[in-house]
């Protein structure tokens, strides 16, 4: 999508992916395994021939992803602040049943993820990460995802906010810290706006929601699926004014020229067939994202 997820700043311990059922994931969500296994009633299945591309040395590790899980309905914890829950965590697991490896989940605030990458801390970033060219300098990107940025308001929309135009000129725009909302889109509205928007920088998710609700803010932007999610738990203090816009494709980001990156095309594609990607999305209400075909550094 045409925006980055926000960071976490709830630690950076390692979590591996557990499925069991939670009051956080939607009724109809089904429980899965960390360990690369499957329940009896989906899709989907580890691929021999594709697990037997795994290099030696992570199919005895395993693999490591970086997200900054405080980002509902992709990532986000449980109620035993614990477990990680969500589509994109859902996916995560997935991918790693499909290649027979299992997959470990760490905590990390977004803008600390993609130089984790190039240090070779981490195997993948998996955080609703927009794939653009500029970020294609420093890690490839395999496509799973289409989103755009929606605008957030309080209920009712007392200042008939637009997502478009210039209504949000002079206003205080709630943003995550290190997202292409504030790095991009607020900085190109502002070259049109007489009186200029005033940013209102959080470091993750919750506190842009907060704002808006308490008043510190007159609205947020933020990546559609998640504005969405935020409005529908809010209680009936937020919404989403008007429709979405600057539809772009979210990438799993991985290390330059790393072995993974084609796998994962491929992983992606074996879910694509068996039904068990539609299935992961349909689980959190997101089928309206999926794309038709997954790909390699899609901004260049």
């Amino acid at each position: 999508m045409s925006a980055l997820r926000p960071l976490v700043l709830l630690g950076s311990a390692t979590l591996l992916l557990a499925g069991c059922a939670d009051p956080s994931q939607p009724a109809d969500a089904s429980s899965g395994s960390s360990s690369g296994t499957s329940s009896a009633a989906s899709p989907i299945r580890k691929n021999a021939a594709l697990a037997a591309k795994v290099p030696a040395a992570l199919k005895a590790s395993g693999i490591t992803i970086a997200s900054d899980v405080s980002y509902p309905p992709m990532d986000f914890f449980a109620s035993d602040n614990k477990t990680v829950v969500g589509a994109e965590a859902d996916l995560d697991k997935a991918i790693g049943t499909v290649l027979g490896v299992k997959v470990t989940i760490v905590n990390v605030p977004f803008d600390s993820i993609l130089p984790g990458l190039q240090s070779g801390k981490y195997q993948l970033g998996v955080s609703s990460f927009t794939d653009t060219a500029e970020r294609e300098k420093v890690v490839d990107f395999v496509t799973y995802f289409d989103a755009g940025t929606s605008l957030l308001v309080p209920a009712g929309n007392p200042k008939a906010l637009k997502p478009g135009g210039d209504s949000l000129c002079g206003r205080t725009v709630a943003v995550a810290k290190g997202s292409t909302q504030a790095l991009v889109d607020l900085p190109a509205r502002a070259k049109t706006c007489k009186t200029p928007i005033k940013a209102s920088t959080f470091p993750d998710g919750t506190g842009v929601n907060l704002a808006v609700t308490s008043g510190r803010a007159d609205a947020a932007l933020a990546d559609s699926p998640v504005a969405a999610y935020a409005a529908k738990q809010s209680g009936g203090k937020l919404e989403v004014a008007g429709d979405s816009y600057g539809n772009a494709p979210f990438g799993i980001a991985v290390p330059k020229n790393s072995e993974l990156t084609g796998l994962l095309k491929s992983a992606l594609e074996d879910l694509k067939a068996s039904g068990g990607y539609e299935q992961v999305l349909a689980k959190w209400g997101l089928q309206s994202g999926a794309l038709d075909t997954f790909e390699i550094n899609a901004a260049s």
